[in-house]
């Protein structure tokens, strides 16, 4: 995370909030030749404390786990550009890069097998929920046999959530006449993910740091 204070402005509700409707991420842990990372979706509850997620067998993370619980942090990012000093319209900048993004961390754990296809109904919902009105996509539609097979090589996992940050980083910092002119020139010539998304957000960012 940031380790400016300026940066970390929202509070643990919108942090979740966040992450739960992004409800993907990059998942890290401590393994014996250095950290393991797996981009992940994932289904986060309603009270932000418990995360869910499936991985492949063979992953090394998964394999970790047979042996005990692990400490995990999930990484979740959101839109981001970077920011040429000429859009401030001010003197003496410096090149940035603007960002949204939210660290969960736990303790990760196997889940029973038996959790595993309750888990896969529930995340095929969620995002087929978003496609309205196609008709959702179900795993009844999955020929019996090849759904066993794929569901044989996958194991579902919980993590139990304990600590929550945000970095929000949105020019809060900088004057509003000077981050709104900076939010115009992003959403018109940024370099990036979900521009007008980041734009509105740095509009609606309040000043820090006085």
């Amino acid at each position: 995370m940031h380790p400016n204070a300026v940066f970390h402005t929202q509070d643990d509700e919108t942090n979740l909030a966040f992450a739960r409707d992004r409800a993907f991420g990059i998942l890290a842990v401590s393994g014996a030749e250095g950290p393991w990372m797996s981009h992940v979706p994932f289904l986060l509850d309603e009270d932000g404390q418990t995360l869910w997620l499936h991985l492949l067998r063979s992953n090394p993370i998964a394999r970790a786990l047979n042996e005990a619980p692990l400490s995990a942090r999930i990484a979740i990012s959101g839109p981001d550009s970077y920011v040429s000093p000429d859009w401030y319209g001010v003197a003496d900048q410096v090149p940035t890069w603007n960002y949204v993004a939210i660290h969960l961390t736990g303790v990760l754990e196997l889940c029973p097998q038996d959790a595993l296809r309750p888990l896969l109904d529930r995340q095929s919902k969620f995002f087929e929920d978003r496609l309205l009105p196609k008709e959702p996509w179900t795993p009844s539609k999955m020929t019996p046999s090849v759904m066993d097979k794929m569901m044989r090589a996958i194991v579902p996992c919980r993590m139990a959530v304990t600590g929550v940050d945000g970095t929000w980083k949105l020019n809060q910092n900088k004057p509003d006449e000077v981050r709104l002119g900076a939010a115009d020139h992003v959403e018109a010539y940024g370099q990036g993910a979900d521009l007008a998304v980041l734009a509105a957000l740095m509009r609606g960012a309040n000043r820090q740091g006085d």
